[in-house]
């Protein structure tokens, strides 16, 4: 049974950083596609960002790029979320997904597997 487990959120202050993990159980991730994605209140689950391990490939979304950054332990099967730079219109749960294929990286339901999520909150 595959297992995403997130940690990291909390409550911070603007211009602040956090960084999340996702430590994955019951597969090897090493060659397929993680990523994370927001849902804030009221609103869709959003792309934040994604890595492709086979290829090395890391993708943002605009709202995050140059201040959030993908990356992955293959060892540990875990891949972070470096969070900088924190604005209040980041305030989301935040959720790791992954699949054992390379996906449409943008897309929610291209994933097979979530976490739970987690909360940030960036106060102003």
């Amino acid at each position: 049974q595959v297992q995403l487990v997130e940690s990291g959120g909390g409550l911070v202050q603007a211009g602040d950083s956090l960084r999340l993990s996702c430590t994955a159980s019951g597969h090897t991730f090493s060659s397929s596609t993680m990523a994370w994605f927001r849902q804030a209140p009221g609103k869709e689950r959003e792309f934040v960002a994604a890595t492709v391990w086979k290829f090395g490939n890391t993708y943002y979304d605009d709202t995050v790029k140059g201040r959030f950054t993908i990356s992955g332990d293959g060892a540990k099967n875990t891949v972070y979320l470096q969070m900088n730079s924190l604005k209040p219109e980041d305030t989301a749960v935040y959720y790791c997904a992954a699949d054992r294929y390379v996906v449409p990286v943008k897309i929610p339901g291209s994933y097979d597997y979530w976490g739970q999520g987690t909360q940030v909150t960036v106060s102003s």
